[in-house]
């Protein structure tokens, strides 16, 4: 869900995952471990992130895919 507020463009939590490709469970939790430190919530206390938010959160689950994929590679080489 795409909100605007005072001029500035806010996602949801639904949003935020979908597009990093991430799940709800694994974007909670980079929240409590402070991967993601700044984001609002609305009235109903919803979490909302900024464009840069979103940006930051994409960054991390690129970082975590090539870091699996790299391994994964160190594994097949080491098999053959």
């Amino acid at each position: 869900m795409k909100t605007d507020i005072n001029g500035k463009t806010y996602y949801g939590t639904a949003e935020i995952c979908r597009t990093a490709g991430i799940s709800r469970t694994t974007l909670l939790r980079w929240l409590k471990a402070g991967v993601i430190q700044k984001y609002y919530k609305n009235r109903r206390g919803w979490r909302l992130f900024t464009e840069e938010d979103m940006d930051k959160i994409r960054t991390e689950a690129n970082k975590i895919r090539i870091e699996y994929l790299s391994a994964e590679k160190i594994n097949i080489e080491k098999d053959n």
